[in-house]
């Protein structure tokens, strides 16, 4: 999955400008070595243009005017050859502070990564949170609440202890803060200044943005939390692949049995596990910017190992500016948070109007006897063989 987010992310967006278009090189003998009108054509069509005229032309020191001449010293660059080797990053610029950015003074991959979250970005991520929502009320339409089947007993199991409870339901708040904050910021200017205008949404986007950057540690803590806790129950098991094949009793009637958890739960937790810390370490990088540099490592990898060519990207860049690796970390920031986002509206269905029962276990932790019977029987049968158990092992008092 993880694979298929990056091929995504740099297919769509600006990923190498090192490598030009295949065939042949335009002809610029005749303007001197300056773009040509294919070059201005091929750019208004989206194409790639090999940029190697501007890269290379940023003057001559052996040029440069005399010491002693009316000019004096220019060093051998025009302004313009000068603007072009700030850009291209070939510049000897020194600087009063250490900081990463202080010597990049030109940095124009800013605008791809701009038109990618106001386009691709919002359009994509927003509808992909729409859809799920839809196809889950057309289930439900279709498909009914799930209920239970047998004849409930009026009895209880305990399904998850409070310590359970409270990492679960700190990862569940956290994270639907986080979501609701993150799209707030993403879709300001095009959907809530329009609605608040722009005095009342600065209200909104500060708050938003404080709200975020404080709760991102909670969330990771659960996120912690949840692992510890339960990562021995949500090892694959040989009765997933029955479940599986069965749908989980989804789509027909009866359950296929299943231990604490089962294998759409184990999907579920490993998709929050992983997506959820990838979402934390670019998170990471986005509270403390600069200060970690992960997709210029990640690049070189991919390139290494052919995984890039494999996936039809070329070459990737393994050199980026400071501000790029900060415009790649907040767009996979928010690329896999839309995708851990619609697993969760399903999560959240399955455990709230779709299934009865369900939220009992997240709830109170108590559980009716014949729910965990018909969706955890093999969980079930092992909990009331504890209890049967405990009083014939009970020492009688004196």
């Amino acid at each position: 999955m993880l694979r298929a987010l990056l091929a995504l992310m740099l297919t769509v967006t600006f990923v190498s400008t090192a490598h030009a278009q295949e065939g042949a090189s335009p002809d610029r003998e005749a303007t001197g070595g300056a773009q040509t009108l294919e070059d201005i054509m091929a750019r208004q069509r989206g194409e790639e243009v090999d940029n190697s005229f501007r890269s290379d032309a940023t003057g001559d020191p052996d040029s440069a005017a005399g010491i002693a001449s009316q000019l004096g010293t220019l060093g051998g660059a025009s302004d313009p050859e000068l603007w072009r080797a700030l850009r291209f990053g070939t510049a000897n610029i020194t600087a009063s502070n250490n900081s990463p950015t202080a010597t990049t003074l030109i940095q124009d991959g800013g605008m791809g990564w701009l038109q990618f979250r106001e386009g691709p970005l919002a359009s994509y991520g927003g509808g992909l949170l729409i859809v799920t929502a839809a196809l889950l009320a057309v289930f439900l339409m279709v498909r009914g609440r799930i209920t239970i089947d047998g004849e409930k007993t009026g009895r209880t199991i305990t399904r998850f202890k409070a310590v359970e409870r409270f990492g679960h339901w700190l990862l569940a708040g956290s994270f639907i803060l986080l979501g609701v904050t993150g799209l707030v910021s993403l879709f300001g200017r095009t959907v809530f200044i329009p609605v608040f205008g722009h005095e009342a949404f600065s209200y909104l986007a500060v708050g938003s943005k404080w709200i975020h950057n404080n709760v991102s540690w909670a969330f990771m803590l659960a996120l912690a939390m949840i692992f510890v806790m339960w990562v021995i129950h949500n090892l694959p098991d040989r009765t997933d692949i029955n479940w599986l094949l069965k749908g989980g009793g989804i789509f027909t009637n009866g359950h296929p049995p299943a231990k604490k958890f089962n294998a759409g739960q184990k999907l579920i937790f490993w998709s929050v596990i992983v997506l959820g810390t990838s979402i934390s370490v670019s998170g990471l990088a986005l509270l403390f910017p600069f200060e970690f540099n992960m997709f210029a490592p990640t690049f070189a990898k991919l390139n290494s190992f052919g995984i890039s060519e494999a996936l039809g990207l070329g070459t990737l860049r393994e050199t980026l500016a400071p501000h790029e690796e900060m415009q790649y970390a907040q767009l996979w920031h928010a690329i896999v948070s839309f995708v851990l986002m619609a697993i969760i509206l399903a999560h959240i269905y399955i455990g709230s109007v779709g299934m009865e029962g369900a939220y009992d276990a997240m709830g109170s932790g108590e559980v009716e006897e014949q729910w965990a019977r018909e969706h955890h029987s093999i969980w079930a049968e092992e909990e009331l063989a504890k209890d049967r158990k405990a009083p014939e092992s009970a020492t009688p008092a004196e």
